[in-house]
């Protein structure tokens, strides 16, 4: 199950939530929590679900179909984290904490950081936050080194998450490395690859690692194989050619091509 805002360009939140799933083998269902008008140039409007109704998405899925494991993207404000905290159940949770588009519009208010700090935070088998995210929950400036990475990383964790996941994405280098903080450190490193068709890397991610989670994977088999598939879908964007600027990746390169 995901959580999360619905993309009108169908290359983020619940749109490639739902593709990741399909993509590696199982069966999405979803709760929406705001509506965006957007494209891949910006987000032009955003309307949020009521908190009321967000619940009741989550509790009328829950009932019929439950969820094997559930991704947690962008929840708006104070009020809708409340709402999703209250009836999510009990399974695995992998929360990507969506604070930033693509474009650099602001998707989380200031004031609800303390909400998702407090409410789902110690929910969530697996946080997986990018640099800015990270830094931006805990109050400080983005990680420089892999070092300062390491160190907030485990201090995300003290905040209640099993697992967190520090992104590469946004680091320097040409080989962009994931660190995975537990009781040990582990790396998952791959190419940076030259493409600006980036647009919705992080939920697709913590959407393949949900997928993996609801197959019974634990959470470093989940992450190795969404990993690797997030790579190929990356490297297989520009087949696509969606939009005039910051395109998706290809969910389903490894079922069809447009080559």
């Amino acid at each position: 199950m995901t959580i999360a805002g619905s993309d009108s360009g169908g290359g983020a939140g619940i749109q490639a939530d739902l593709k990741a799933f399909s993509a590696l083998g199982v069966y999405g269902t979803s709760a929406i929590t705001a509506i965006t008008a957007q494209n891949t140039r910006g987000v032009m409007a955003v309307a949020p679900v009521a908190p009321d109704m967000i619940a009741a998405q989550i509790r009328a899925v829950a009932t019929d179909i439950p969820p094997d494991a559930i991704k947690i993207g962008m929840v708006g404000d104070e009020a809708a984290i409340l709402a999703v905290a209250d009836a999510l159940p009990d399974c695995p949770v992998v929360l990507d904490p969506v604070m930033i588009a693509k474009s650099g519009d602001a998707l989380l208010p200031e004031g609800a950081i303390a909400a998702l700090i407090e409410l789902l935070l110690p929910r969530a088998d697996l946080l997986t936050p990018n640099l800015p995210e990270a830094a931006r929950l805990l109050g400080t400036t983005p990680a420089l080194t892999e070092a300062e990475r390491i160190e907030q990383g485990r201090a995300l964790r003290a905040l209640g998450p099993r697992f967190v996941l520090m992104k590469g994405g946004h680091a320097a280098g040409d080989i962009c490395t994931d660190l995975l903080i537990g009781d040990k450190v582990t790396r998952y490193t791959a190419p940076r690859i030259a493409t600006r068709n980036t647009h919705g890397t992080g939920c697709s991610l913590s959407a393949a690692i949900a997928a993996g989670l609801a197959r019974g994977m634990p959470v470093e088999a989940a992450l190795a194989r969404a990993h690797e598939w997030l790579h190929g879908a990356i490297r297989a964007a520009d087949r696509l050619a969606i939009g005039q600027g910051h395109g998706p990746v290809h969910h389903f390169h490894e079922l069809w091509s447009q080559e």
